[in-house]
């Protein structure tokens, strides 16, 4: 053992994100120790928070597959899972995720219990499954699908979409608010049904306390990121998501989330970088090949730092909400700004209006980036119609070039990261010209 080499790694990651792991495990324990002991459990799609933090004030465990698609991905679970519901005739374009989940629900229905291999302990049988309508295709079918192999209900908690017209309709804003409360307090009204007990308001108003102050930190740990050089890589950010996406309820996630300010601001005022040196900053678009993060150890070893990434993970911005407002609407006005926040702030900095990808827009100008990855999925339409036009204004408008990664969040076997690496050179010699190009017109990086 001692003679064996430590393989150099060229990211300096925060130690505070050591914290998540245990985190993650808990996580899953706990759904499979609620189902030992007879308690609900909801099989969850991501819904932005308001969905989760109803069922855990309700009582119920949540566990989430989309989740469980990138650990199965990490641990190399994936493959056989998704062989598994190529078998039982699904198409091999569907979402990794859901190909993923299918295969394993299979596998656990054929075996009548957790997969015994499952990594981390797996997913404990549903009592119901909770759908969201926004974002992906998948998702109004996903959980349908699987009720042969789990004759359990399905709640879709229907949100409206984020309209980038508000500015000319401002009403459309309240209407919507109004319209997803409603759909949350239905939602209440079935668990209720489902369980046979009343929900606890004030519990419920005890973890949105909680939840905020997660984003509030959360939040202030990216206006960190800012600085040059930037403290914090997005294999960071890609851990450290977990807890503040799943677990915001939990007072462990606040605590988290105060050391890894502490740590980065640190790192700021020592004016220490993640990677070092820092001869280009990027942002990365949408999820990453969760199969071969390894990967970007070696674009950290070209000095490329990732310093802001994967817009529908982050928190939003912070909303000036009263304490003594609705429950269900303060819930509502945090979830909802999440895509809207970007237009908003776009408008009061006079930023052009561009639609899908505002966010890179902004995000561009204000932690500078030199540069934008784009990874287009083979099975997410979602995560990937958009990319094309985001590259073409951001190059357009501030001379910000893209380069596009071919590749899978969950099938290993649709990414080259041979391949990708052989185009770095040319794109680094692209972002050199358009710093000239930036300087030239005037812009301040």
């Amino acid at each position: 053992m001692g003679n064996e080499k430590t393989k150099k790694r060229f990211i300096d990651r925060l130690d505070s994100r050591k914290i998540v792991r245990p985190m993650v495990n808990k996580m899953y324990s706990e759904g499979v120790l609620a189902a030992q002991e007879g308690r609900p459990v909801a099989w969850s799609m991501v819904n932005w928070w308001e969905g989760d933090i109803i069922m855990r004030a309700m009582g119920v465990t949540p566990v989430y597959p989309e989740n469980f698609g990138t650990v199965c991905a990490s641990t190399g679970a994936a493959q056989k899972y998704m062989a598994l519901c190529d078998g039982e005739g699904f198409p091999t374009h569907l979402c990794g995720y859901a190909r993923n989940c299918i295969g394993y629900a299979a596998e656990m229905k054929k075996l009548g219990k957790i997969p015994p291999d499952a990594p981390l302990g797996g997913m404990a049988e549903p009592t119901f499954m909770l759908g969201s309508g926004i974002a992906c295709d998948t998702r109004f079918k996903w959980f349908q699908a699987l009720r042969q192999y789990f004759n359990v209900p399905v709640w879709t908690i229907d949100t409206p979409s984020y309209d980038m017209s508000e500015d000319i309709k401002p009403h459309i804003h309240e209407e919507n608010i109004h319209y997803k409360a409603g759909e949350l307090k239905l939602f209440i009204d079935f668990l209720e049904g489902l369980l046979g007990k009343k929900m606890d308001m004030d519990l419920l108003a005890e973890y949105v306390d909680n939840q905020e102050k997660v984003f509030q930190i959360w939040w202030e740990i990216n206006e960190l990121r800012k600085a040059r050089p930037c403290p914090m890589h997005s294999r960071d950010f890609w851990t450290l998501m977990v807890p503040g996406y799943y677990m915001t309820a939990d007072k462990e996630a606040v605590e988290l989330y105060r050391k890894v300010y502490d740590e980065v601001k640190a790192r700021v005022d020592a004016e220490k970088s993640a990677v070092t040196p820092e001869k280009y900053r990027l942002m990365f678009s949408e999820l990453p090949p969760w199969h071969s993060l390894d990967f970007f150890e070696k674009l950290a070893e070209r000095g490329w730092n990732f310093v802001i990434e994967s817009s529908g993970y982050h928190p939003p911005e912070p909303l000036d909400i009263k304490t003594g407002d609705d429950i269900l609407e303060r819930l509502t006005r945090w979830t909802y700004w999440v895509g809207v926040g970007h237009l908003a702030k776009a408008k009061k900095k006079n930023y052009p209006i561009i639609g899908s990808g505002q966010d890179y827009y902004n995000w561009a100008r204000e932690y500078k980036a030199d540069g934008f990855i784009t990874h287009s999925l083979i099975s997410c339409r979602a995560a990937t119609f958009w990319l094309t036009h985001t590259a073409n204004v951001l190059k357009e408008t501030l001379h910000i070039p893209t380069m596009n990664i071919e590749g899978d969040i969950v099938d290993l076997t649709l990414f080259d990261p041979d391949e990708a690496l052989k185009n770095a050179q040319a794109f680094e010699d692209s972002m050199d010209h358009y710093r000239d190009v930036r300087q030239k017109e005037g812009l301040d990086w």
